[in-house]
């Protein structure tokens, strides 16, 4: 049986942040740690909530190398650096995806770390996203792992924060790290969990059932299974063809799952 281990996050204990105003049509997607599939999931799931007849973005504020840029198929742009630099409003760096029918405000391969842009600019820009997310019924933000400043001060403005991890010990250790740090500083947040890369629904529901007893034995914190998303290699195959996999394989099982968990979103708004 995998531990979750419980650290003391005395790091960030007196490092505290004020938050820019909650969205609460906001829902972040966040993860302890890279390479659990986070990226293409907010694509599917942002993809998903579009054709529930939804006025979705997506926003991109994670740095990694598999960005929504690259995975979309996107051109390059400076729309997310000029906005963080205050040389144009978030509204003027949206762009829309047409085949997916949901717009996305993207950033650049070379653009540095959010966690490099200083607190109070971070700030303006949650603030200048919470009005921006006025005009949408949801609003996607992919969120880079870990627990730097700008993870914290992103998720933090969510009313929802979808923790995806996977069956594997490390994924899980990471993934009760982020909820621990979130919720001493941000006890409001809901937090909803994604368990991807599975081999059946069933091996999702034990798996959460062992992430919800550590939070429940040592934060005394409510965590709620969003629904799992099952392995299926044609994940890397939509990937590879700058699609979302909803589009290439609309009836996968992989798609399946990532529409039952929009809906309950939409259904819970």
């Amino acid at each position: 049986m995998v531990k979750i281990l419980t650290e003391s996050s005395s790091d960030y204990n007196n490092n505290f942040i004020q938050l820019p105003r909650k969205g609460d049509n906001i829902v972040a997607i966040a993860s302890g740690k890279n390479g659990v599939g986070r990226t293409w999931f907010a694509i599917a799931l942002t993809h998903a909530i579009s054709l529930c007849r939804k006025k979705v973005l997506l926003f991109d504020a994670d740095c990694g190398m598999d960005n929504i840029n690259t995975q979309l198929g996107l051109s390059e742009n400076d729309g997310l650096e000029s906005a963080i630099n205050g040389k144009k409003c978030l509204n003027q760096v949206v762009e829309n995806y047409d085949k997916g029918h949901f717009d996305v405000i993207s950033r650049k391969y070379d653009d540095e770390r959010l966690s490099n842009v200083p607190v109070g600019r971070l700030q303006i820009l949650g603030d200048d996203l919470c009005i921006l997310a006025d005009n949408y019924d949801k609003v996607v933000l992919d969120i880079s792992a870990g627990i730097e400043k700008d993870v914290r001060i992103l998720s933090g403005m969510a009313k929802n924060i979808i923790v995806l991890c996977t069956p594997e010990p490390s994924s899980l250790v990471e993934a009760y790290k982020y909820i621990k740090i979130m919720f001493e500083q941000y006890s409001k947040n809901e937090f909803l969990i994604v368990i991807n890369q599975v081999n059946s629904l069933q091996e999702g529901e034990r798996i959460y059932e062992l992430l919800q007893k550590a939070c429940d034995d040592f934060l005394n914190v409510s965590i709620k299974l969003l629904g799992s998303v099952r392995r299926d290699t044609r994940v890397r195959d939509a990937i590879r063809n700058k699609v979302s996999v909803i589009s290439r394989y609309p009836t996968a099982e992989v798609s399946e799952d990532v529409w039952m968990i929009a809906k309950k979103l939409v259904e819970n708004e």
